[in-house]
């Protein structure tokens, strides 16, 4: 270990701030990770998120695998230039507070303030999916297309989209929460209350409950056999492996889902004109081909005649980094655009 990175604790006061800290607090993780001023990745740490857990401990958990991060890079909290970190909205990304997360017990939390206070650099909030959706648009799959828009089922479904290199949102809160478009008239009940969300009839929790009513119908022999009928162990990977061994029920019920998908995506064709449509979250990392292909359809069926060959749809390629490594682009992007 050289002499700099010895001095890690705290001695080297004079260092260039040139670091960058990606953090990622959506799913069922937290992921931090340190960047240089050229994006190359030092440093990572990976921590299981606690579900309902409240926001006090919540955010003293961040702290930690920020801290972990940092010295897993081997270098010094002094180096900090910018920290981003993605978040499940709604947000107030002006004052950068996190306004009401349910599945973490979390509600107006000054998340920002706490990160500035801690690490003493700037700090910026935005959407998980809207770091995801950046990331891709900067370093992925989607990487210099002028408008790329993301969606990302899993136990709900995420929405985010870039324009011209710069993330679409409200005045003062994150938007696009295209999981809450309604495209089932009079359709099942959502966790947001109302009816026919795109939430309620394609995120995995909901073929995952309809997974399970099919395996204990004798429908799905794979997965009653080797997973069983209880919702929470139904997964991305679980429904994959049952599609693969034959379970027919369970590949209706998925691709069902993803043609709702894929029409929510026509329409957001025809409001938008994106160069790409952007897949990604679990289930699709799990079963790329068969979202692709049924989205695509459906897209182009939704889509007006002129639209049709205009956009193309994609597979998210960076994985659980595309969120972090877009964090911290994106801080970097705020922060410098605020400087000039």
């Amino acid at each position: 270990m050289s002499t700099e990175t010895t001095e890690a604790t705290g001695k080297n006061k004079n260092k260039e701030r040139d670091l960058w800290v990606g953090f990622d607090l959506g799913g069922t993780k937290m992921l931090a990770a340190v960047y240089d001023g050229d994006y190359k990745l030092l440093g990572k740490k990976r921590k299981p998120t606690k579900g309902h857990e409240g926001s006090e401990a919540g955010v003293e958990r961040v702290l930690g695998v920020i801290t972990k991060a940092l010295e897993d890079a081997e270098v010094s909290v002094d180096r900090l230039a910018g920290i981003g970190i993605g978040a499940p909205g709604p947000l107030d990304v002006i004052d950068g507070v996190v306004l009401d997360t349910p599945n973490l017990g979390w509600k107006d939390v000054p998340i920002q303030k706490e990160l500035e206070k801690e690490f003493g650099c700037p700090a910026v909030l935005l959407n998980d999916v809207d770091a995801g959706v950046y990331g891709e648009s900067r370093f992925g799959v989607a990487k210099d297309a002028r408008c790329v828009v993301g969606l990302f089922p899993g136990t709900g479904i995420g929405g985010g989209c870039v324009i011209d290199g710069e993330i679409f949102r409200g005045s003062r809160l994150s938007c696009f929460e295209v999981g809450h478009m309604r495209v089932v008239p009079d359709g099942p009940r959502c966790g947001c209350g109302r009816r026919g969300c795109l939430e309620a009839v394609a995120s995995r929790l909901t073929i995952s409950s309809h997974a399970a009513a099919a395996a204990y119908r004798g429908q799905a022999p794979y997965l009653k056999a080797e997973i069983g009928t209880d919702v929470s162990d139904i997964k991305s990977g679980a429904l994959a492996a049952s599609i693969k061994a034959g379970d027919k029920t369970i590949e209706d019920i998925v691709r069902a889902a993803a043609r709702h998908l894929g029409t929510a995506a026509g329409s957001l064709v025809n409001l938008l004109n994106p160069d790409v449509i952007l897949l990604g979250g679990g289930l699709v990392e799990a079963l790329p081909d068969l979202y692709s292909e049924v989205v695509i359809a459906a897209a182009q069926k939704r889509a007006m005649a002129c639209y049709r060959d205009t956009f193309k749809v994609k597979v998210a390629s960076l994985g659980d980094y595309a969120s972090v490594q877009g964090a911290a682009a994106w801080a970097r992007h705020t922060l410098e655009t605020k400087k000039n």
